[in-house]
């Protein structure tokens, strides 16, 4: 059997795999991909992307390209309760910061906006990223078998078309093949939670539905009609494309029978929840699906390590699936480089796991509450299981009627939709991860203490552990977010007025280290001008301190202000940081 040699293999294609993928080609890691499947994501699946997904994409240089095919956030803030697209509107909420009231939040939290990005739509570009930094990334290769030892991990793969295997050492192998991962369960991860605590059918269906949407455009509808035979309504329309393709999903008891999910059935649904009979609809693909509430006890093994599904799984919920995902990669790919190209001890990637697995459980434990919480919509209305529709129009009368009771449910119902800003305008849990682990070196201080809810609200901070906020600023005649002077697959240093110290330090220890480490100048009239005074405003530190930033924005170190020797203390924190052998180190020039 034939042997490839690589640094890192890939297992699996999806957004995490791909994303990490073209991370480790850009930072000129040898990587192997493989992917049982033919080609990218067949299906929309995830779709909502997120702000902090948005700056990886602008990091990788394929922002616009994502951009320019998905909907874009003006599009997405409607979210609309209705008996049917042409039936009574019974609520609506404005979501992903779309409203008046969360707008300016957003705005001012990243230079990238939210989009509503379907995974079939996002995977080619993802792919093509990896492939202008020159990754090999193989489709119809299955693993079959993987084992590791203290020197690498030793892979047997299939290709499919024609069924000969071969077999692919590597120095790390990323499982980023999903729920079902066959990386975990051949090294062995362990997992805790549940599966199978619901069950749902998406259809993908076309249909030209311009008439009763784009005067109140949004991502998600949700058709609670009268009658309706499970949970929160009898289907919900996902937007694939504006406004003519869709998702259809509903969920279903798995105690009470399969549903029947012939296209006669779903497309019977499919008109009947849109109400419109003079609308073609077309049904593209249909496929079932479960709700998990599932996370790896651990993220790393040896030589392994999980990204993406394969690590964590939960309802769709909040939208922060493919999300999640793609931040996990963006975490743990710098640090296999910079180990790789023997820029960091090993223990670097111990970090991962310190950081992202408190993430998974955050966002798996939200993602549920997110489900349960939808559940006071339905008491709201006054739906129940077995109820005739004639009882459930009756309900819907006395809800919106001129009296005492009707006048009590809507304020239920007012109160029921209010708790689904936990859903769809969770600021905090989209943007505001915090890092505990060796690769941050905490400055003593405590966090600023929020001053509204944590996880509607994101709190910008450069607290080491945190993400590096966002402002605006003046280059010249451009216009750059502080974002942008960090990433790139390299440590940065950011510094104001009088803090040209940092700045040579910065220089001297690049070269003693063998890497790259820009550092800027922030500050009124300086190179990037901080004209508006919002970085003066963010930076908790004095114009002299610095940030010491890694890779993947998040602050590694800070000084709040010039001290006696800048080259020293930037040369231990990032030995701390680096899990750095002295051996490492170029002799300083």
């Amino acid at each position: 059997m034939r042997t490839l040699d690589t640094s890192v293999l890939v297992v699996g294609a999806g957004p995490a795999g791909l994303t990490a993928t073209a991370l480790l080609a850009r930072s000129g890691v040898q990587t192997i991909t493989v992917t049982k499947y033919a080609g990218t994501a067949n299906s929309p699946r995830a779709h909502i992307t997120n702000q902090r997904s948005g700056e990886v994409f602008r990091d990788l240089g394929i922002e616009d390209r994502v951009a320019a095919l998905a909907t874009p956030h003006h599009l997405m803030g409607n979210n609309v309760w209705a008996t049917s697209f042409t039936g009574q509107e019974i609520a609506r909420l404005m979501t992903w910061g779309a409203g008046i009231d969360r707008r300016a939040d957003y705005e001012a939290s990243s230079p990238s906006s939210m989009c509503n990005a379907p995974q079939h739509i996002l995977e080619p570009v993802l792919l093509e990223a990896g492939h202008k930094t020159g990754a090999d990334i193989r489709f119809n290769t299955e693993l079959v078998a993987i084992h590791q030892d203290d020197d690498g991990v030793l892979a047997t793969v299939r290709e499919r078309t024609t069924g000969s295997e071969y077999a692919i050492r590597a120095q790390y192998v990323i499982g980023a093949d999903g729920g079902r991962s066959t990386v975990a369960t051949e090294l062995g991860f362990s997992f805790e939670g549940e599966s199978g605590l619901g069950a749902a059918v998406n259809v993908w269906l076309e249909a030209d539905l311009t008439a009763h949407t784009a005067h109140r455009p949004g991502a998600l509808y949700w058709m609670c009609q009268p009658g309706n035979d499970y949970w929160v309504g009898s289907g919900t329309f996902i937007c694939v494309k504006p406004w003519t393709e869709w998702v259809l999903l509903f969920m279903y008891d798995p105690a009470g029978g399969e549903p029947d999910i012939s296209e006669e059935a779903v497309l019977a649904r499919a008109r009947t929840t849109i109400g419109d009979p003079s609308v073609d609809v077309r049904i593209k693909a249909v496929s079932r699906w479960e709700i998990n509430r599932v996370v790896a006890r651990e993220y790393r093994k040896g030589r392994a390590f999980l990204v993406g599904d394969a690590a964590h799984r939960h309802p769709p919920a909040n939208g922060l699936g493919s999300n999640t995902s793609i931040q996990d990669s963006y975490n743990l790919a710098w640090k296999l480089a910079a180990v790789i190209h023997g820029q960091a001890g090993a223990e670097l990637l111990d970090s991962y796991d310190q950081e992202r697995r408190p993430v998974g459980r955050q966002v798996v434990d939200r993602a549920m509450r997110s489900v349960a919480d939808m559940l006071p919509v339905s008491q709201a209305l006054g739906f129940r299981p077995g109820q005739s529709a004639e009882e459930g129009w009756a309900s819907l009368a006395e809800l919106f009627g001129d009296s005492d009771t009707g006048r009590r449910r809507r304020t239920e119902l007012d109160e029921a939709v209010e708790l689904q800003n936990y859903q769809f305008n969770c600021h905090g849990v989209e943007m505001g991860q915090r890092y505990d682990s060796g690769a941050v070196i905490d400055d003593g201080s405590p966090y600023p203490p929020f001053t509204r809810d944590p996880e509607l609200y994101y709190h910008p901070t450069t607290h080491p552990g945190a993400y590096l906020p966002h402002a605006w600023l003046q280059h010249g005649t451009e216009r750059v977010s502080t974002l942008d002077l960090a990433g790139g697959g390299t440590f940065s240093l950011i510094t104001g007025i009088g803090g040209e110290p940092w700045l040579d330090a910065a220089q001297k220890l690049a070269i003693e280290y063998g890497i790259e480490l820009p550092a800027h100048r922030i500050g009124v009239r300086c190179d990037y001008d901080d004209v508006l005074g919002d970085w003066a405003r963010l930076r908790e530190t004095t114009e002299r301190g610095c940030l010491l930033i890694r890779p993947d924005r998040h602050i590694a170190w800070r000084s709040h202000d010039l001290t006696t020797n800048p080259e020293q203390q930037l040369r231990t924190a990032l030995d701390q940081i680096l899990a750095h052998p002295a051996a490492v180190r170029r002799p300083a020039l």
